[in-house]
């Protein structure tokens, strides 16, 4: 049963911080990079659509939620029960349209009626309200323009956040004309600089448009690249060619291979 089965965690949990060396150790702020890092490896079972992975990744994630409310009940700040009940009470609130007689027949005006909640019964001020300023930058640029969507401030369509996106790289090509290229390793031009990250904002904006998750895009595609270099490296070393002594013409020969076998 799944009450027997969490009790049970909860228990081992209690007997790991009792009797490992290592788990007694542990602190809030040594503990929370592996939860980070838990995060990111759910993330990745999704993105590979492993779902035995996922299972065994989610595991590892539960256990860091039991980890750091134990830490909390050490210190008499709460325990998991307060921890469970708090989001139990927080979902419940933010779901007037399920609990409540709020009408939201969308997903955007869930979205919507959840950031008002926040602002309004949770006293949290202002538009961009408790962003954590240690968020990836690609989680982060969608949080904030989340928040700013929450109150009407966005383009209405996807082909304005694309129309947008064109200016942008019209924008930082303009600026790499009047700038030139920077040399490796050096500072780079403050104005290519700034164009460029106007460029990946409204990148992101496109994405969230089109309910596209960047950061496992990003990841998803680093990946899809670093497979095909390392087959067209296996390529041109099947045919007694070195990869890093090829010129680039010649990689790029070796590279669109690679694609072919790889489709």
């Amino acid at each position: 049963m799944l009450a027997d089965a969490l009790l049970e965690l909860q228990q081992l949990t209690e007997r790991l911080r009792r009797d490992c060396p290592w788990d007694r150790e542990q602190t809030a702020r040594t503990i929370v990079p592996h939860t980070v890092e838990e995060a990111y490896e759910v993330a990745d079972a999704v993105a590979e659509g492993d779902d035995v992975k996922l299972a065994d990744e989610l595991g590892d994630l539960l256990f860091q939620v039991y980890f750091l409310s134990l830490l909390l009940a050490e210190r008499g700040q709460g325990d998991l029960e307060q921890v469970a009940r708090g989001i139990h009470a927080k979902l419940v609130a933010r779901h007037p349209h399920v609990f409540g007689d709020v009408q939201a027949k969308t997903a955007g005006r869930v979205r919507e009626n959840w950031e008002r909640i926040k602002r309004e019964q949770e006293g949290r001020e202002g538009i961009f309200h408790d962003i954590p300023a240690n968020l990836p930058a690609l989680i982060y640029a969608r949080k904030v323009q989340r928040r700013a969507a929450a109150v009407g401030f966005e383009y209405p369509d996807t082909a304005g956040a694309v129309a947008d996106l064109d200016d942008e790289l019209l924008e930082l090509k303009e600026a790499l004309a009047s700038a030139g290229a920077s040399a490796a390793e050096t500072e780079p031009d403050r104005e290519v600089a700034g164009e460029l990250g106007d460029l990946l904002f409204a990148a992101v904006n496109v994405a969230r448009h089109l309910n596209v998750d960047p950061v496992l895009a990003l990841r998803t595609v680093s990946d899809r690249f670093m497979s095909r270099v390392e087959r067209a490296e296996e390529l041109a070393a099947g045919e007694g060619r070195s990869w890093d002594e090829l010129p680039l013409a010649e990689q790029d020969r070796y590279y669109d291979r690679a694609k072919e076998a790889l489709r």
